[in-house]
């Protein structure tokens, strides 16, 4: 079983909004079973779990003291990924869901804000030794502030060559329990969310040796993909229609992966434990100061 954990300290950088998503978009790629785990104590992936008419992916809702012994369980039985979300606060309890992680992403929105958030969460996943990757999310299309966070968040990690943009159909389609890619197949947003996960199922697959997880087709890295990252804001003039320089990441380029057809829908409900106690670490994003001698 592969375990990809969402992790941010900041609050409003869209892990459980990326968190239902990918592990909707892991379902139809028929990698499964897969089973999401809510570790937020403001229980907003319950909520939208509940909401939802489909019977997969599984979910469960954990204590984080017993996240070990829940994720055992779950191989036992079958689940082939897991998708964690997490609160937004970087403590002792958080590094715990890190230490469980093959692969943690960090969804940063290209903001000042988030770029001195993120530094903690870099620290957990490098003190624990787990590869992790940037996810530009919420992006204003043709923003130049995109291009440059992309570009410092390089400088620290990987960055994955697909951004998702701010558009309302992607968080407007969490209200019935849906994702975007079965309420609006065909959409830009769904698009956005199929390749990302065509881009972490490979990376997953890659990083724990495992040929059986890799996907279908290899992630779309063309140029307009990778040109997505730094889109220059709208000009006029002759230079208008100039095309960026993309931002460079080590991956191949592939086809994208194909639209596929929702499933059939039933119902499941189910309650369980939630955990308090909340400790907030900050420092500037990139390294502390005795990190950078």
């Amino acid at each position: 079983m592969h375990v990809l954990v969402m992790a941010s300290q900041k609050g409003g950088s869209g892990k459980t909004t990326l968190s239902g998503h990918l592990a909707v978009e892991a379902d139809k790629a028929n990698i499964g079973p897969v089973a999401l785990i809510d570790t937020d104590p403001q229980g907003s992936l319950s909520h939208w779990w509940n909401a939802r008419e489909a019977t997969s992916p599984h979910f469960a809702k954990v204590h984080l003291m017993q996240l070990g012994e829940a994720l055992e369980e779950l191989r036992k039985g079958g689940i082939k990924l897991a998708v964690v979300d997490t609160p937004p606060a970087v403590t002792d309890s958080i590094s715990q869901v890190v230490a469980h992680a093959d692969l943690v992403v960090i969804p940063t929105r290209p903001s000042p804000h988030d770029l001195r958030s993120v530094g903690a969460t870099v620290d957990i996943a490098e003190r624990h030794g787990k590869p992790l990757v940037f996810v530009m999310n919420g992006a204003t299309a043709r923003a130049r502030i995109t291009g440059e966070t992309a570009v410092a968040l390089s400088q620290h990690g990987t960055v994955a060559p697909i951004t998702l943009h701010h558009r309302v159909d992607f968080a407007a389609s969490m209200v019935d329990g849906r994702s975007v890619g079965e309420v609006m197949p065909k959409s830009q947003s769904a698009k956005e969310v199929r390749d990302l996960w065509t881009y972490l199922q490979d990376r997953l697959s890659r990083l724990t040796h495992d040929t059986k997880f890799l996907p279908d087709v290899r992630p779309d890295l063309s140029i307009e993909a990778l040109t997505s990252l730094t889109e220059e804001p709208v000009e006029t003039g002759p230079e208008a229609n100039s095309v960026p320089e993309p931002v460079a990441v080590p991956e191949p380029a592939a086809e994208t992966a194909p639209i596929r057809e929702r499933r059939a829908l039933g119902e499941r409900r189910t309650n369980f434990a939630t955990f308090g106690g909340v400790e907030r670490r900050t420092h500037p994003f990139g390294r502390r100061a005795q990190d950078r001698n």
